[in-house]
């Protein structure tokens, strides 16, 4: 497979119209929302075989999916307003955080330290909201009044936080400083058409951002270049992940198909990155 070349990684209609929250795990396995049905998250084995790894109580359904450096899983789940915490090893759920003010968690971003950031639309106003959740599940809302937030990633080196307006069709970015609270508020990138989902950061802080219904990634480097996009088979990608031997396979949730697309990349992915930095840390411990 050709660098930047999607390829169908899983068959067609495997999730739901749902499908979304894509991460990896450490042995390479991968994780989305509404496998199958609604109210679950899908397990794809690095060879394609899906199955349903849990079942959401009290008809939750997820949406972002990340996982910190100790290796638990974090779901948003837009029904509840809740983040559950997930216990790999046990497959046990719990509440991480619990906010009745938020509209909805959608997308979610988590930085080296397990603090998480949400971000929180209003699909019928076009309006939302972003919040952060920290490592012990208080949370805290950054900014009210914004456009449709929807998208959200942490730099590489942890000092940038990016929040993607998907009707807007904007890119923001945002200092963080060292107690995880933002500032310095600058339009990134602006895009002329189609909307915005998910994003993710490479290693060396490109942003990979879907274009829902053009059916394409586009690759925005630090200073808000548009460096490249991708063409994708289906049109509405919904969000993507990196994972692979090397961190350089990006995998991309579809709407339209139920299914995910895979392509390989030059840099490796943030979120590939991240385990290598716990894996030393467990180290050593």
């Amino acid at each position: 497979m050709g660098i930047y070349s999607s390829q169908v990684f899983t068959k067609p209609f495997g999730f739901t119209q749902g499908i979304e929250g894509p991460a990896c795990d450490r042995q390479g396995n991968l994780y989305a929302v509404n496998y199958e049905r609604n109210h679950t998250v899908g397990l794809i084995t690095p060879e394609g075989h899906g199955s349903v790894f849990i079942e959401l109580p009290n008809g939750s359904i997820g949406n972002g999916i990340r996982f910190n450096l100790q290796g638990d899983m974090f779901i948003a789940d837009y029904v509840n307003h809740i983040i559950y915490r997930v216990d790999m090893p046990t497959r046990k759920l719990s509440i991480h955080a619990h906010e009745p003010k938020m509209n909805q968690p959608n997308d979610i971003a988590i930085s080296d330290r397990g603090v998480i950031f949400a971000s929180d639309p209003n699909w019928g106003e076009s309006t939302g909201n972003m919040w952060r959740i920290d490592a012990t599940g208080e949370v805290t809302l950054l900014e009210s009044n914004m456009g449709t937030t929807n998208g959200i990633e942490v730099s590489p080196d942890g000092k940038k936080l990016y929040v993607n307006e998907t009707v807007q069709r904007n890119i923001w970015s945002y200092d963080l400083n060292d107690s995880s609270d933002v500032s310095n508020k600058q339009l990134l990138h602006h895009f002329p058409d189609y909307g915005l989902d998910g994003m993710r950061c490479d290693s060396m802080g490109n942003l990979y951002v879907t274009r829902y219904g053009k059916g394409t990634i586009a690759k925005i480097s630090p200073e808000g270049e548009l460096l490249l996009e991708i063409t994708l088979h289906a049109k509405n990608c919904t969000n993507l992940t990196f994972g692979g031997n090397d961190g350089r396979t990006c995998y991309v949730t579809m709407a339209d198909e139920g299914n995910v697309e895979w392509f390989q990349t030059d840099i490796p992915g943030r979120c590939w990155t991240m385990w290598r930095l716990g894996d030393s840390l467990q180290q050593i411990r």
